[in-house]
């Protein structure tokens, strides 16, 4: 047996980190099934003699395996001898122990993502609203409970006016989730900014997460029209707004001069018929690739050899190194 792990090398465990040589059957590790991150449990661990190992080194980290020891390119299972130049699977290995939340589809998926995308702010670890209203960051509050299981409060607040030149009171809606704000990165293409995010086309999934994203939207960047049955929602970001008005048919001129620019969304745009449902994740992809920089040979040298370790394993024949993922022998 030439794959497996020298003894010191750590493995992501459900735990916490463990040494490669410490890990016994039943204890469970961290994998990757696709995009997300899942456990597997540990059946049986088999020990061998090598003389070489390889360090390999990517953007994240450098660590040792096997020369034969599998690691997942894009292209299928390469053998961690040959994997120079190449990308492999990782995952963040701080987030893996973090609380993953199950997330809803519906309305009250859509009128959250709308509404932060409106006036929300995403951080790194939280995701908070801080509005006028009572009755919309109750709304809000409603549904991300209903989207995400959070049990979110409502907290008053006071903001200074620089224009009235006196605090005004207002209210707050926090959590502390960075699943959920890596969640909502990921919806708007990355960058939360509200200058720079991009349509979440997650919210097109059906009718009923589109009309929450609507409702969420304009209760944040919009208003009613008193003499027609529509809404007005203003906004200086606009290839988001161009793409929306793609998607209800409508009509949309842009401001110049860097100037905010406005769309009329008719309650009537429904009977247009130029909505399209797309199917897109609505879970977080917890999976990325990451360039293989360098691998080196380690060689033992003298009269003891390295004591390495492979795992058996069940339902997954996977685990983490560092984030990144390895087979398990056949």
């Amino acid at each position: 047996m030439r794959g497996g792990l020298p003894s010191k090398q750590m493995v992501n465990a459900v735990g916490g980190r463990r040494r490669a040589g410490c890990v016994r059957a039943g204890e469970e590790l961290w994998t990757l099934d696709g995009r997300r991150t899942v456990r597997t449990t540990v059946t049986g661990v088999s020990v061998a003699k090598v003389r070489e190992l390889v360090a390999v080194t990517t953007d994240r980290v450098t660590f040792a395996l096997g020369v034969d020891q599998l690691l997942r390119g894009v292209t299928g299972w390469l053998p961690a001898a040959g994997a120079a130049a190449s990308q492999v699977a990782w995952t963040p290995a701080r987030k893996l122990c973090r609380e993953r939340l199950k997330i809803v589809p519906g309305y009250d998926l859509g009128y959250v993502v709308g509404a932060t995308c409106a006036d929300g702010t995403v951080g790194r670890n939280y995701v908070s609203l801080v509005v006028n209203e009572e009755i919309f960051a109750t709304n809000y509050a409603t549904c991300l409970c209903a989207a995400t299981g959070l049990d979110p409060r409502i907290e008053r607040i006071s903001r200074p006016s620089g224009y009235l030149g006196r605090d005004l009171p207002g209210f707050r809606v926090r959590v502390v989730s960075s699943y959920l704000a890596d969640l909502m990165r990921q919806y708007v293409g990355g960058d939360a900014h509200h200058m720079r995010q991009r349509f979440p086309r997650v919210v097109l999934r059906d009718m009923a997460t589109f009309e929450g994203f609507l409702d969420g939207y304009c209760d944040g960047d919009g208003h009613r029209l008193g003499w027609w049955d529509a809404r007005v929602v203003t906004s200086a970001n606009v290839p988001f707004l161009q793409e929306l008005s793609t998607i209800i048919g409508a009509r949309f001129t842009p401001k110049r001069n860097g100037r905010a620019s406005q769309l009329c969304i008719a309650d009537s745009w429904p009977r247009r018929g130029t909505f399209r449902p797309e199917a897109g994740p609505v879970d977080l992809t917890e999976s990325e690739w990451v360039p293989v920089r360098s691998v080196a040979p380690v060689v033992a040298h003298g009269a003891k050899p390295y004591t390495v370790y492979a795992y058996h394993l069940d339902p997954y024949p996977t685990f983490l190194v560092n984030g990144h993922l390895v087979s398990s022998p056949s």
